[in-house]
């Protein structure tokens, strides 16, 4: 079944989270990724307000946890760490 992989996120240093948004798009997209959302308009409706949201289409829920796993993400994501607040989930879609 394929899956979503949706990201919320507050950028809190701007040059360090563009070196990983550098690395984290071609990687994504060397496991199958397809970005069906990616920093758009949004209105929150409930919970915690984070202005940059992301929804990336897999496969499947593994190969999009295989993703996060990767080398080339994991370097992606080391840009990443401390340079802002992140909530990631995946999850199974109906179809």
């Amino acid at each position: 079944m394929p899956a979503l992989w949706i990201a919320n996120i507050k950028v809190t240093d701007e040059e360090a989270y563009g070196r990983y948004a550098k690395l984290a798009g071609p990687a994504i997209a060397k496991h199958g990724g397809t970005f069906l959302a990616r920093g758009g308009r949004y209105v929150q409706l409930e919970g915690n307000d984070r202005p940059r949201n992301v929804v990336t289409r897999f496969d499947s829920v593994e190969a999009a946890v295989a993703c996060y796993n990767s080398p080339e993400y994991q370097e992606a994501l080391s840009h990443a760490n401390g340079a802002s607040e992140r909530d990631i989930v995946v999850i199974e879609t109906t179809e």
